[in-house]
């Protein structure tokens, strides 16, 4: 990958469980179909693109000082290459080689093939035609806005998803800490934590790999820790987090002993060799092992997946959605699912609780 143009080291959310089957068919097909197509995923190999820029790339090693007007799409695929090359924007043992050059909305795009060991992908970027600037990757925004708005929406039917009652219900959220989808479904899931305390077992997982970088890996630990050292204060601790994303401050809000936490996240570290396999991994996504045997178990694959009493099932963004599911879970509900919660579907990413639109998404960060 194209060291210094691109960093890319985030569950899905499952349909109703009468279309299932037909969702999830749609779902492969639309990830598959993203593979190709999708603009943000110019790269290959994670470890290997090591910084994204959404602007314009600079080239002025490019070797084109002094070039005036157009040249030609050979030159600049080959200009481009040596650049890169000559800079060593690629990772050590990464093979990379002009596959195609073309004329396209008034730039040269330039399809390079990389390859590492025994995997090799395309990936395509865009030479201006006086060869000066380099763009990382073309933001298709017809496309993009097309694809955020298929996304489908998503309504609450607990009641004919079979839950398994219990006396205390178990309700597990697996997410990644940094997809804007995962923080929609915390946001909505925050509200329904201090409402039911301990009457309901509900907790925080992770999935079993990182999708966002390293600030991700850490920050699923921090949560992780906090949960099992400071249980009755998750509530707090992540209610800071996703309106503010400031550790030390939450901790502090939250009324943690920090030290309690660095040494828990020191512990796991060992025992999950987090920091090790994300360092080392080859793999565009690096395993996020924490968590594992409950994704394996479940059959988690994105971010958010929602499982209750051990089933995974649909449910709206909303605390009061999530309530209500939850709640449908207890042989005796307790009073506080009297309560009325915020029916309105949170917003996704970092932001106040709360602070939703009314729009649901069934969007999801997923591999």
């Amino acid at each position: 990958m194209l060291k210094g143009i691109y960093m890319s080291k985030h569950h899905h959310k499952p349909k109703e469980v009468e279309k299932s089957e037909k969702t999830e068919e749609k779902e492969a097909k639309r990830v598959e179909r993203r593979k190709h197509k999708n603009i943000w995923k110019a790269s290959f190999i994670g470890s290997s693109i090591i910084v994204i820029l959404l602007l314009v790339v600079i080239l002025s090693g490019l070797g084109c000082h002094g070039v005036s007007g157009k040249i030609t799409a050979d030159v600049a695929g080959e200009k481009a290459l040596n650049f890169i090359k000559d800079n060593n924007l690629i990772r050590p043992g990464t093979q990379i080689s002009v596959k195609d050059v073309s004329e396209e909305d008034g730039l040269y795009k330039v399809t390079f093939e990389i390859s590492l060991g025994s995997q090799t992908q395309d990936v395509e970027s865009y030479v201006t035609q006086d060869g000066k600037f380099l763009f990382p990757s073309g933001i298709n925004m017809v496309e993009f806005e097309e694809e955020k708005n298929a996304q489908p929406e998503t309504t609450t039917t607990t009641v004919s998803q079979n839950i398994q009652k219990s006396d205390k219900p178990i309700a597990q959220a697996f997410v990644m800490s940094h997809c804007p989808y995962g923080l929609q479904f915390l946001k909505a899931y925050i509200p329904v934590m201090e409402l039911l305390g301990d009457k309901a077992d509900i907790e925080v997982d992770f999935v079993n790999y990182i999708m966002h970088g390293e600030d991700e890996m850490k920050d699923n630990t921090r949560i992780y820790c906090v949960q099992k050292e400071a249980r009755d204060k998750l509530p707090a601790y992540l209610r800071c987090y996703v309106e503010k994303h400031d550790y030390e401050e939450c901790l502090k809000e939250a009324k943690i002993d920090k030290a309690t936490i660095d040494t828990c996240i020191q512990n796991a570290d060992k025992e999950f060799n987090i920091t090790g396999i994300f360092s080392s991994s080859s793999s565009r996504f690096p395993p996020y092992l924490v968590d594992d045997a409950l994704n394996k178990q479940y059959g988690v694959r994105g971010s958010p997946t929602f499982v209750l009493n051990g089933k995974t099932i649909s449910v709206a963004r909303s605390p009061e959605a999530i309530k209500e599911a939850i709640c449908s879970a207890f042989n005796n509900p307790p009073d506080e699912c009297q309560q009325t919660l915020s029916s309105t579907a949170e917003s996704p990413g970092f932001g106040p609780v709360g602070s939703g639109s009314g729009a649901s998404s069934g969007g999801g960060c997923a591999s």
